[in-house]
């Protein structure tokens, strides 16, 4: 079964420790945030989430609170090997609405490190430009909005230093792929195994 599609693969950038910011808006996807956050933690990487505002509890598409980790004015864009925004609306137009997000967007993308997105909140990448010329999938829909991207509607895709995911159900696909990417091939296989991934796959093959 083919799963993703990767083209040019990206070495990791940042401080080389694995050190990942989410990003959570009012109205992010439950699934999107929390299961890539969930196996990314699992493989040992440093996972923050990060409320793009000022209050550290944030509510969830489906009306869950959340306590982020921090703030978006506690963190510094520097520190991050990897930003990764998930989708769910209202959460993937109010993290398109944050400046001081799309600023540390524009900041990571220019120092070429890798940056995911989910769902509908590629769209915030497509709005700033910098999916022009790059493969790229998300919700059914909003392939409008990756301004001259080559979308594919993969589950997850890859190229250069983007990563990015279809919808809820690329949810854990995308997390082991943010595991290759970030650590390597063998801890995203053993996660895959372990958490009984590779045993879903066949069973809907």
């Amino acid at each position: 079964m083919n799963m993703q599609n990767v083209n040019t693969p990206f070495p990791r950038g940042g401080i080389g420790e694995g050190v990942v910011f989410v990003f959570l808006a009012s109205g992010f996807e439950d699934i999107e945030a929390l299961a890539p956050v969930d196996i990314m933690r699992r493989a040992g990487l440093q996972v923050e989430t990060v409320s793009i505002t000022d209050e550290i509890v944030v509510n969830s598409a489906h009306g869950v609170g959340f306590v982020a980790d921090r703030t978006l004015a506690e963190i510094d864009f520097e520190d991050a090997d990897l930003l990764f925004l998930p989708g769910g609306l209202p959460g993937a137009t109010n993290l398109d609405a944050c400046k001081p997000l799309r600023e540390g967007l524009m900041q990571h993308y220019k120092a070429g490190r890798p940056i995911a997105a989910i769902c509908a909140a590629p769209l915030v990448l497509g709005h700033l430009g910098i999916l022009e010329g790059k493969k790229a999938t998300c919700y059914p829909g909003f392939e409008t909005e990756l301004k001259g991207a080559d979308y594919t509607a993969s589950l997850v895709e890859q190229d250069g230093q983007f990563i990015t995911g279809k919808g809820p159900g690329a949810a854990m696909e995308l997390g082991y792929v943010l595991v290759e990417r970030l650590k390597d091939s063998q801890t995203a296989a053993a996660l895959r195994e372990g958490m009984m991934y590779n045993f879903l796959l066949m069973h809907n093959s």
